[in-house]
């Protein structure tokens, strides 16, 4: 039985729209009998050739078409659930979000979503709401709906019974954003030290040099973010004030309760970097509610590049986090999935200038 929270995203391959010419469509669901009727063939034929099965009885081209064409027409829909009894590829992909409600994963999804079709497969999707129960249930569910392979979104690291799970799991799993390296798991993750410098580095150059970051905690993405940050400033002979680095959870709320606290010590940052955008949206937030100009007095600079940067007032700087690409390959790695070791692909950001960073204030 499928939970509440899960639900089937795409049309199944051979679903599209009915065309005209030959027998009307059954006022049931279309089975292969149907269309072995309707195409004039025998349901063994129809059988192979849907389910691409190898056969040493040729099949002729046009048959093949024409089977297609029927099942098309009489708007067939294979039972996943079936073919998955019988040993066949379900064709459909099993995906665990952490925190659906997280707009950052809601492009990766609708990523995956359009890749999964390209490739022929529908997409299951279930939330976790950042509960490892939840997430343990989801992941049990998801085979035994005889997903082909799971994608999980989101840090699961605060979750060790999933991960062992994932990790001695019958289907191919991949998993996105994790921060670094999962063991036993292919992960794909985006260079978070490369993300941060290129914000670092563009600050600097605007003559910034007192900084503020908010952001961190235990989770991958968030960690690595901070770490980077920090060791980027040292870096260049600039270390941070301790007051200056704002732990918060990636929410628009936690971004606006840090930024008040930079804003109240007594050398403010004129720039401040956020390890996600939604933690920029919150800081955008506080200075305008504190009448502090961005970025004629300070300047903002996310990371991720979700689709609400653009519309933020003003719009935001931020690292671009190549999302499409790397939900792709996570799709292109579960699909094509080859039993020699776990790996970690890691895509490189690049940097989005729009208008919520400037030069440093001439005051400072």
């Amino acid at each position: 039985m499928l939970c509440s929270h899960c639900y089937a995203v795409n049309r199944m391959p051979g679903s599209g729209d009915l065309t005209s010419g030959g027998p009307p469509a059954p006022d049931h669901a279309a089975t292969m009998q149907d269309i072995a009727r309707a195409a004039g063939v025998s349901q063994s034929t129809v059988s192979r050739i849907l389910n691409d099965a190898v056969t040493t009885v040729p099949i002729a081209a046009v048959t093949r078409q024409r089977v297609l064409d029927v099942a098309n027409r009489l708007g067939y829909r294979p039972n996943p659930l079936a073919r998955g009894l019988r040993g066949a590829k379900t064709m459909l992909l099993g995906i665990i979000v952490r925190e659906i409600s997280d707009p950052f994963f809601a492009p990766g999804v609708e990523a995956v979503s359009t890749r999964a079709r390209e490739r022929n497969y529908n997409v299951v999707l279930g939330s976790a709401h950042g509960l490892a129960d939840e997430a343990i249930e989801l992941h049990g569910l998801l085979e035994t709906r005889h997903c082909d392979a799971i994608i999980v979104f989101g840090d699961m690291r605060d979750q060790p019974r999933l991960l062992d799970d994932l990790a001695a799991a019958t289907v191919p799993v991949v998993a996105l954003w994790q921060g670094t390296p999962l063991p036993g798991v292919d992960t794909v993750n985006v260079n978070n030290r490369v993300g941060v410098r290129l914000a670092v580095d563009h600050l600097v150059a605007l003559g910034h040099r007192r900084f503020g970051f908010i952001g961190g905690g235990s989770h991958g993405d968030l960690r690595e973010r901070r770490t980077a940050f920090v060791e980027r400033l040292r870096e260049l002979g600039m270390p941070p004030d301790d007051a200056h680095v704002v732990p918060a959870v990636s929410d628009p709320a936690a971004g606006a309760d840090a930024f008040g606290e930079l804003a109240a010590t007594p050398a403010p940052p004129t720039a401040v970097v956020t390890a996600t955008d939604l933690l920029a949206l919150g800081a955008l937030h506080a200075a305008h509610s504190r009448g502090i100009a961005v970025p004629a007095r300070v300047s903002i600079v996310g990371f991720d590049d979700i689709p609400l940067a653009t519309y933020t007032a003003p719009p935001l700087t931020t690292v671009h986090n190549p999302i499409t690409e790397m939900a792709a390959l996570a799709v292109d790695l579960a699909i094509d999935h080859e039993d020699d070791g776990a790996r970690d692909h890691v895509l490189i950001p690049t940097f989005t200038v729009r208008a919520s960073a400037g030069p440093v204030p001439m005051t400072d």
